[in-house]
């Protein structure tokens, strides 16, 4: 059939298996608004309030759906907008792609009215991306971009299609959904030499990320833990992908992890890496990190392999697939002494949790978790309340967490939190900060115009948290441009906006709160209220090693 460019994207993107796509419309992108409009009945169309909070909601989409994300601009700022969004898909690997209108061909280079070399910009953040010269390739180059997205160590892909190009007509044939690059497990010869010497472990220890809920790997690796009788842990990335209570299971790693499962990892002799990366959060100073052990990582980027820390055994390949290969290999075994120690750590751990009464951190995050139902998605911004979200939050269904973690990127929740809740269908929460939720309030409007069902929980502590513990430990109590001094009253703004809200100050109040924020169709903002000076224990010092955890803190006035 001959269709113009507009309508050939618009068609391509229905092929592909796309129901729902975030953006934002302006004049070098209007001809494809223009299909949108004429295939309303096939795709929806959300509508956000800045680009940039539509790419965090087609980024919170995929990691919820495991489907690619995408997300629509117009050029110039409207594309400029997007980039902090695709840089936080690109590195926490999270299928996306964006589609950005162009100035005609022929103005290209004359630096016309909102034109910007978006491929030239977004090149170090993308897996690939395209600027389509035809309308005759348009439809492949689509169909392309979203097999590149989803193949191997997924990531975003951005399409430049200039206005000419969606004006102009050509043929379309309808075709089935790309499909990802076929996966394959890592070189047989690999998998003997782990399982050797993953078989010599007395104290061994597995450490996962992203990869493993990328390759839908959760039950290989609970298979490997029960045959060599190992404690595992997981970075910021990983968690969601086995449920909180797993008996093995010992939390998050690194600098802000959990007690017992850093100090598990620090004290194994074979570290078992499952689809993570080692970045300077997890190991703290590299020439001390886990000095005793030896590192056996599989990943599915060969690029990741010995790129921070060195491996004994690296393994590229698909996480799954590899580990089917590798379990057959391994040794049944039992490590009592191990189990010993590693309970001894989870006993130490204990001493250092926060049960103190009224409305702390942690507490909060606990009250929240009671409200939590089997499939809600948990969203987070960036900062302290990322972290204690991290330790305390409680999951049962894998891809229920979604937050920044490569770029830690203040801002991200809201949008995140919207394309959660159309991903899953369901509510969906946001923990966030008042300073990360004062970077992408706007979206609000967003939720508010949808009626999403969004609950906001706001750690209100008037400052920069994350930045006022640093400046506390390391900067000799230098505040300086951390205290907001802001007298906005969030409960006040959800009203403008025209969704609810409320403050609370204590445990029961947050507890009345959230069931009423449970129970709301569309926003509910609750405006927690805690100290300024509440930091985020453990923490592993910049530069430092587990040697150097700090579990206790006092701060004098």
């Amino acid at each position: 059939m001959l269709l113009s460019g507009s309508d050939i994207l618009v068609k391509t993107l229905i092929e592909q298996g796309c129901d729902t796509v975030f953006g934002y419309p302006g004049g070098q992108i209007l001809n494809v608004y223009d299909s949108l409009y004429k295939y309303q009945n096939e795709i929806n169309h959300v509508l956000t309030a800045h680009e940039q909070g539509a790419a965090h909601a087609a980024d919170g989409y995929a990691r919820t759906t495991g489907k690619v994300g995408v997300v629509i601009s117009t050029s110039g700022p409207g594309a400029t907008n997007l980039v902090t969004g695709i840089a936080t898909a690109y590195l926490d690997s999270i299928p996306m792609v964006a589609i950005c209108g162009n100035v005609p061909t022929t103005q290209i280079g004359t630096d016309s009215f909102q034109e910007i070399d978006i491929t030239g910009v977004t090149l170090p953040i993308t897996k690939h991306n395209y600027f389509v010269g035809s309308v005759e390739n348009l439809a492949d180059t689509i169909r392309e971009a979203f097999a590149l997205a989803k193949s191997g160590r997924p990531g975003p892909v951005l399409i430049d299609v200039p206005k000419d190009v969606q004006i102009a007509k050509c043929e379309y044939e309808p075709q089935s959904p790309a499909k990802a690059d076929e996966p394959y497990a890592a070189k047989d010869v690999r998998i003997t030499e782990a399982a050797e010497i993953i078989n010599s472990a007395e104290r061994p220890f597995i450490y996962f990320g992203g990869g493993i809920i990328t390759a839908n790997a959760q039950d290989e690796m609970l298979a490997l833990a029960d045959k060599i009788d190992s404690p595992i842990g997981c970075s910021l990335m990983g968690l969601s992908a086995i449920p909180t209570d797993h008996p093995r299971f010992l939390g998050m790693q690194g600098m802000h992890g959990h007690y017992a499962s850093s100090m598990s990892m620090h004290n194994a002799d074979v570290i078992i890496s499952l689809g993570v990366r080692f970045n300077d959060r997890v190991t703290g100073n590299r020439s001390k990190f886990a000095v005793g052990a030896k590192i056996v990582h599989i990943d599915v980027d060969g690029s990741e392999l010995n790129k921070t820390v060195n491996s004994v055994c690296g393994l590229r390949g698909d996480v799954k697939l590899t580990l089917e290969k590798l379990l057959p290999l391994l040794n049944e075994t039992k490590n009592p002494e191990w189990a010993k120690k590693v309970n001894a750590f989870r006993e130490e751990e204990e001493k250092y949790l926060d049960n103190r009464d009224g409305l702390t951190p942690r507490r909060a995050i606990l009250t929240l978790n009671r409200h939590l139902g089997e499939n809600t998605a948990v969203c987070t911004d960036v900062g302290q309340h990322q972290m204690w979200s991290a330790q305390n939050l409680f999951f049962r269904t894998p891809r229920r967490f979604a937050s920044s973690g490569g770029l830690g990127t203040m801002g991200y929740g809201f949008g995140a939190a919207i394309g959660a809740a159309y991903g899953t269908g369901e509510r969906s929460v946001l923990v966030t900060g008042d300073g990360s939720f004062g970077m992408n309030l706007n979206e609000l409007a967003t939720a508010v115009r949808y009626n999403v069902p969004v609950v906001v929980l706001i750690m209100n502590n008037g400052v920069l948290g994350m930045v006022r513990q640093w400046q506390t430990l390391f900067y000799d109590k230098h505040y300086s441009n951390s205290v907001l001094e802001r007298k906005t009253d969030f409960a006040a703004f959800a009203r403008s906006f025209g969704a609810d809200g409320e403050a609370v100050t204590t445990p029961e109040e947050l507890d009345a709160a959230l069931t009423r924020a449970f129970a709301t169709d569309g926003p509910y903002i609750i405006d927690c209220k805690i100290d300024k000076d509440e930091f985020v224990l453990p923490m592993l010092p910049p530069g430092g090693s587990m040697d150097d955890i700090i579990t206790k803190l006092e701060v004098q006035a």
